[in-house]
């Protein structure tokens, strides 16, 4: 970061904008936020203090959120198949059209598995259903929620194509979380970006979803952001709020297959809309007193006032991947995340014939946790490493080399720059869910 240096036992000051100046221990993300015309460039002595005191608690606190916080969910990929064509999808194509899908009597193996996994734990594990477009084999998933209810929080990925009306009844009735794909307010470009061919798409079937959904707080919308879609992100958060959605992602599209790169958008526009799209949101919420969350800025916020609660797990290093979250194939394999589907060197097994503690103890799996960014150069130095976390491994792997920074890297830095203004300008209460806002208490605070 040419525009930090370093200060005081181990802090940095860093330039946020013309009126602010951060000091951050990126060790631990200790921080705070010094306005130019009262402090100048100069810490003073009890904020130094204050940091003294903190300074071992947070230290051990970021350590045992990277380093030991342990499985708690499972991605299951019931389908291989999908009848859309995204242009970005990082399921190869052959698998797409050709791939496996899971049986009944497999899919309750793998549930008992995980179930006995977990007998344990004191909370309940969440079961993501995800991969290509699950509700090709929705029955079978309805079948297992119904089984397993009191075992596990069940969510569901679709693009809505088969939504029926008693599906959305069902899933609000037994709690389930639900993500739509969605990647524009207009029906032609989200046609183009989620075709399920002969010109169609699921523009029509998403936004009939989200009024049969009519506000359920257990909705989210996924946009991939491609360099197609990234001038309309505000008019998106605009036609979502109006349809009563209180969550949405707007994530960079993942260059896991090379078709994808070329669809990858400018990080200073990315970052323009993006940072126009939150203005949006937070101006909606705080004018109709209905939200409407970024959900990753607001992870970028957690990362910032909370890191240990954030629960998006690509921005930490090591990432999520085989270590507080897998994947399980169609045909039972398991992988560290669903972006190594194609990656057949990093299956941790399969579940029919081992077990999950097997896969987390594999070598497959502990290469990607070794992945950190203190084994990055160009990312070891850098004050904002335990706030962006490099990623994603399975992408740059895929681009030749997984220790490498992330393809995105200045666009990373631009909204964590944005993240810290939003907090001076106090504008947390609009960034977070209303009920995590509630539960936070200061646990140090200098004013």
């Amino acid at each position: 970061m040419n525009r930090s240096n370093k200060r005081n036992q181990g802090t940095y000051l860093v330039d946020i904008d013309p009126a602010w100046k951060l000091v951050l221990d990126p060790e631990n993300i200790f921080w705070g936020l010094l306005n130019k015309d009262d402090q100048g460039a100069y810490l003073p002595a009890d904020f130094l203090h204050l940091y003294e005191q903190q300074k071992k608690q947070l230290d051990r606190q970021l350590a045992d959120f990277r380093f030991t916080t342990e499985l708690n969910s499972v991605y299951i990929d019931p389908t291989d198949r999908c009848n859309a064509h995204c242009p970005y999808c990082y399921i190869p194509q052959e698998i797409r059209k050709h791939g496996t899908q899971m049986s009944a009597g497999l899919l309750d193996e793998v549930l008992r598995k995980i179930k006995a996994y977990f007998k344990d734990s004191r909370k309940k594990p969440v079961i993501i259903f995800h991969a290509a477009e699950p509700f090709l084999v929705k029955e079978l998933l309805f079948d297992a929620i119904r089984k397993y209810r009191t075992s596990f929080l069940f969510g569901i990925q679709t693009n809505a194509t088969l939504l029926e009306k008693k599906d959305v009844d069902f899933m609000k009735a037994v709690r389930a979380g639900v993500g739509i794909s969605l990647d524009a307010p207009a029906k032609a470009l989200n046609n183009h970006l989620r075709s399920t061919g002969n010109g169609n798409g699921n523009y029509d079937a998403a936004m009939q979803a989200l009024d049969w959904f009519d506000g359920y707080e257990g909705l989210s919308v996924i946009t991939t952001v491609t360099r197609h879609n990234v001038t309309v992100l505000e008019e998106l958060v605009r036609v979502l709020h109006a349809k009563k959605v209180s969550s949405l992602l707007l994530n960079p599209v993942r260059l896991t297959m090379k078709s994808a790169v070329s669809l990858k958008p400018d990080d200073t526009l990315f970052a323009d809309n993006l940072i126009r799209a939150v203005e949006t949101a937070m101006d909606l919420t705080e004018k109709t007193g209905r939200q409407i969350v970024v959900g990753n800025v607001a992870n970028t916020i957690l990362a910032i006032v909370a890191p240990a609660a954030r629960r998006m797990m690509c921005d930490i290093s090591p990432c999520g991947a085989g270590r507080t979250f897998l994947t399980v194939t169609a045909n039972g394999d398991m992988l560290p995340c669903g972006e190594f589907i194609g990656f057949k060197e990093f299956s941790g097994g399969n579940i029919s014939a081992s077990s999950i503690g097997h896969a987390l103890h594999s070598d497959a799996f502990k290469r990607v946790r070794e992945r950190t960014v203190e084994m990055i150069d160009d990312c070891k130095t850098c004050v904002f490493r335990n706030i962006c976390g490099a990623p994603c491994p399975a992408e740059l792997h895929a681009r030749g080399d997984m220790y490498q920074k992330a393809r995105s890297c200045e666009f990373y830095k631009t909204m964590i720059r944005y993240a810290f203004q939003l907090i001076a300008r106090d504008k947390v209460q609009y960034l977070l869910r209303s009920d995590a806002v509630r539960r936070m208490e200061y646990e140090y605070l200098y004013a």
